[in-house]
C-alpha cells in the first residue's frame, strides 16, 4: 500500500513540475517586447464614442501603459497631454494630435480640461483660449484599449 502512494504521489508530481515550468516561459513570450528600448509606441483610447490615437516616446510610460492594459495597473487609468493642432499620420481622421513628451495619466483631473475627442477637433481653433487653456486636455471618460503597430 505505502509504495502504491508513493508511486502515485511521484506520478501527480510530474504534470505539476511541468506546468510550474511551463509558466515562466509562457509568461515571457507573452510579454516579450521588441528589443529597441527607444522605439516609440503607440496606443488608442476611447471617450466612450470615438478612438484616438497618441504617441509615447518615453520608456516608463511606455510600460505603465501597457501595464494598464495587462491589468497590472488599475490607478491613474484616464490619458492627459498637451494638444498640437497639427494632424498625425497614426492618428486619422483627427486634425490635432498630443505632444508625446506632455502625455501622461491620470485619476482625476479639473473640468477644464474635459471635453470629447470629436469636441476637440470641431472647435480646435479655441483650443489654448477659453476651450483646453494651456492647450491641456484631460478627457474624463478615456479609457486605453490597445497598442497599435507603429505607422
Amino acid at each position: 500500500m505505502r509504495r502504491t502512494i508513493s508511486k502515485l504521489a511521484g506520478v501527480a508530481a510530474v504534470p505539476m513540475l511541468a506546468m510550474a515550468l511551463a509558466q515562466p516561459a509562457q509568461a515571457t513570450a507573452a510579454t516579450a517586447r521588441p528589443a529597441d528600448a527607444s522605439a516609440p509606441a503607440y496606443f488608442e483610447f476611447t471617450d466612450g464614442t470615438d478612438t484616438f490615437v497618441f504617441q509615447l516616446t518615453d520608456p516608463a510610460k511606455i510600460q505603465q501603459a501597457r501595464n494598464m492594459l495587462s491589468g497590472v495597473d488599475t490607478e491613474d487609468t484616464g490619458v492627459m497631454g498637451t494638444v498640437v493642432k497639427t494632424p498625425a499620420p497614426y492618428n486619422q481622421p483627427w486634425n490635432y494630435q498630443l505632444d508625446p513628451g506632455s502625455v501622461h495619466f491620470f485619476s482625476m483631473a479639473t473640468e477644464v480640461c474635459d471635453a470629447s475627442i470629436s469636441y476637440v477637433n470641431d472647435h480646435l481653433d479655441e483650443v489654448g483660449g477659453a476651450l483646453l487653456p494651456r492647450s491641456t486636455w484631460c478627457p474624463w471618460h478615456s479609457k486605453l484599449t490597445r497598442e497599435v503597430t507603429a505607422p
